[in-house]
């Protein structure tokens, strides 16, 4: 029986405040990882977000993290190659990985960097879920479909979340959601809820934070 994709509904009052304290708390950049050997110790539930280039990636964990400038992004897409750890107290990692779909970055170092994320999913034991970010006025691309299959095939659990969506109509909004229903549902590892966000309006945000704070 296939499953059945939703949009995640608001949080509840409880989650909601658990995650309102968990992201209110200190968030801090621990380090740059280019080898497995540099991963910090695997002692806490961690959560990482992938995306392509430009998707929004760090305007969506400065938006999660209250904090304007904890994640940098680079005007040249694929210039971060490496996978940066953030601490949210003692309790959680954020994970952002490199983005990926570019032209920019020489073949050598987007193959190293490619063989380093598969390393990752496949290794990293405390990992929980990644967040796959989407792009709302472009949906499901080829590329990012390179990276679900890596993720099926990694055996974790991915959670789609749709960014820029104060940037089309609502009208084309429901039918790129339809889409990207569809994208998912060939994928074992999605989970069944998208997360639906405007880092600039703010939508979203407090669902995605919930999400995080209750992962055991």
């Amino acid at each position: 029986m296939s499953l059945v994709f939703t949009v995640a509904p608001e949080p509840e009052d409880e989650p909601r405040e658990v995650g309102r304290l968990l992201f209110a708390g200190p968030v801090d950049f621990v380090k740059g990882v280019t080898a497995m050997a540099g991963l910090p110790p695997a002692d806490r539930v961690e959560v990482c977000f992938a995306g392509r280039s430009n998707v929004g990636k760090s305007s969506l964990i400065n938006a999660l993290t209250g904090r304007k400038t904890l994640a940098r992004a680079s005007n040249t897409p694929g210039r971060t190659q490496e996978i940066n750890y953030f601490a949210l107290g003692e309790a959680r990692y954020l994970v952002d990985l490199p983005g990926y779909g570019y032209a920019e970055a020489p073949v050598a170092v987007v193959a190293k960097w490619q063989a380093l994320l598969k390393q990752y999913l496949a290794g990293r034991q405390t990992l929980r879920r990644a967040f796959v970010l989407i792009d709302a006025r472009h949906g499901v691309k080829a590329v990012d479909e390179e990276i679900l299959t890596l993720l099926d095939r990694s055996a974790v659990t991915f959670q789609a979340v749709l960014t820029k969506i104060d940037k089309i109509h609502r009208s084309e909004l429901t039918a790129v959601i339809e889409k990207v229903k569809g994208a998912l549902a060939k994928h074992p590892a999605a989970y069944p809820e998208i997360v639906v966000t405007s880092s600039e309006k703010g939508e979203g945000i407090e669902t995605l934070r919930a999400i995080i704070a209750t992962l055991e």
